[in-house]
């Protein structure tokens, strides 16, 4: 498994970021981020880094952007020439860039499903430990990165070959299965560390009003989940599938509607990826239990 890069933060743009605030923190259990960004960019995090989501205010509600950073300087140099040698176009970040992301070093592209990509070297920490109040047991972040993010695109195929050949990803496995009389659900996950996907794609059959369908914090404790699932009940939020188990990755989790639409899925004790991996297999449905819809947008 090559080991170069992990999830480093995820950029979303909203109209009104603070509509995410009681949701991220009284919810989710995310801490603020270190330093708010410029023009009214909120920041969060779920570990020592400064920060891991990014909320800008704007029209998208969407992500704006997906940055990925390297485990060290050679670890940066490879995975800018693999997009190079991919023929992607790469623009190299400003300084000013830079200081926003809180990063050494910055490339960025955009990858097929319509969302920026960035490289980054060097995510600076916090200067104060992560401790929420809510999640006692703190995330699962060391080594893999903050969580996993899931798109959704027409651009398919290409998407595929822009992930595994540009970024390096592997894959790890897929889903394909009837979800309805004659709509099929088709996704692809993929690793670049242990853990089992950093990213996913999803085959879309057209355009939808979001390209992020959610991202995933993973807790060290399997009660944690259970601790933000009451909050989430609490708050009156949708929950599109409540408390269950994947049969992929077998993550023990269940999934929130944000105020912008996107999901957040927290989740626990996901199998890790293992060399050599020969599980890269079909499967036919999505969770061995549970997941079931409990409150729909």
């Amino acid at each position: 498994m090559r080991h170069d890069i992990e999830l480093a933060y995820l950029g979303i743009e909203v109209p009104e970021p603070d509509s995410l605030t009681k949701f991220f923190s009284e919810v989710i259990g995310l801490l603020p981020g270190e330093d708010d960004g410029p023009e009214g960019t909120i920041t969060w995090r779920n570990d020592g880094k400064a920060h891991r989501v990014l909320v800008h205010h704007g029209p998208a509600n969407d992500a704006l952007y997906v940055g990925f950073e390297s485990v060290d300087s050679a670890a940066f140099d490879r995975a800018v020439e693999r997009l190079k040698v991919a023929e992607v176009e790469v623009r190299i970040g400003s300084d000013d860039e830079c200081k926003a992301r809180r990063v050494s070093r910055l490339v960025s592209t955009v990858a097929p499903w319509g969302v920026a990509v960035e490289l980054a070297e060097g995510l600076e920490r916090a200067l104060t430990p992560f401790a929420s109040p809510l999640v006692a047991g703190g995330f699962l972040t060391e080594g893999v990165g903050f969580g996993h993010a899931v798109f959704a695109t027409t651009a398919f195929e290409e998407s595929h070959v822009f992930a595994t050949e540009a970024l390096g990803l592997e894959q790890s496995d897929w889903l394909e299965m009837e979800i309805a009389e004659g709509i099929e659900l088709e996704v692809r996950f993929y690793h670049c560390n242990p853990r089992h996907h950093t990213l996913a794609l999803a085959r879309a059959p057209f355009e939808l009003p979001q390209k992020l369908h959610h991202f995933m914090v993973e807790t060290k404790a399997r009660d944690d989940v259970g601790y933000a699932f009451d909050r989430a009940w609490a708050s009156g939020l949708p929950i599109p599938n409540g408390l269950g188990r994947h049969d992929n990755d077998r993550m023990f989790s269940f999934y929130v509607a944000s105020p912008a639409g996107f999901m957040v899925e927290v989740g626990y004790g996901a199998r890790v990826i293992t060399e050599p991996w020969d599980d890269d297999q079909r499967y036919d449905r999505i969770s061995i239990w549970g997941h079931q819809p409990l409150r729909q947008p």
